[in-house]
């Protein structure tokens, strides 16, 4: 499988589900709320088939997990050493609250990393992708640029989500973390930005799923910058029962 050959039928495909996704930007939707708290909307559900429909038919036999997936067991999916991740709207409730910051996340997993990551943001019409030589690009208004991470900024520009106030972990980590500049903006897009050289820092302490970070981190590694867990290593995925990720710290060039 080449991912390059793939990316044209993907951004065509996110796309389209992002033209859905935006048809119901600013109405009144009936919102359900999930056992882990979070929202659930008639898009995130309809985004899910639109995807899922699609990767079974371009990439035959390969499974698919979705934050919308029904539950599967570890004991199934640990038999696969390769499976698309995907998030069909990542970033609900910025959707609800009409930011415009919430995107799709498509990432591919072989051997417990993300190998290949696709995140579209409806909202602006942007793309980011990585290729099969490990580069990750930007496209919008049909032009495609090269991403690279930045050097560190004066002060530093750290990125945290827009619900992200009253996480204490966070408030004391940033407390001590010197001059700092702090920016707030939803969804996985905050790994686009760094990989783009906007920002610099992005950690997280609250909950969040794999599938909130694999596109996302496949496509800062790729720009040159590093995703990792308290333990200084590279995020892992499907290594348990539990979808949740750790706390991490997503950086651009050290």
């Amino acid at each position: 499988m080449t991912f390059d050959t793939l990316t044209p039928h993907l951004i065509s495909l996110s796309k389209e589900v992002g033209k859905m996704i935006m048809s119901y930007y600013k109405s009144n939707l009936n919102v359900a709320t999930k056992a882990d708290k979070t929202p659930l909307t008639l898009v995130d559900q309809k985004a899910h088939r639109m995807i899922t429909q699609a990767l079974a038919i371009l990439t035959p036999g390969v499974p698919i997990l979705s934050e919308e997936s029904e539950s599967i067991d570890f004991t199934t999916r640990s038999s696969w050493n390769e499976y698309w991740l995907i998030d069909p709207l990542d970033g609900t409730r910025d959707f609800i609250n009409q930011t415009g910051e919430f995107c799709i996340c498509i990432a591919y997993i072989k051997h417990n990393r993300p190998i290949y990551g696709l995140i579209y943001s409806p909202h602006s019409q942007t793309h980011y992708f990585t290729n099969d030589q490990q580069k990750s690009f930007k496209y919008q208004d049909n032009k495609t640029t090269l991403l690279q991470c930045a050097s560190p900024k004066q002060p530093l520009e750290i990125v945290i989500g827009n619900h992200s106030h009253n996480n204490q972990q966070l408030q004391s980590y940033l407390h001590d973390f010197g001059d700092t500049k702090i920016n707030h903006l939803g969804s996985a897009l905050k790994f686009c930005k760094i990989a783009e050289g906007v920002f610099d820092h992005y950690p997280r302490f609250g909950p969040c799923s794999e599938w909130d970070t694999a596109a996302g981190g496949c496509i800062l590694e790729a720009a040159g910058g590093r995703v990792v867990g308290e333990d200084k290593k590279p995020l892992r995925y499907n290594t348990q029962d539990s979808l949740i990720s750790p706390v991490f710290f997503a950086s651009g060039k050290a």
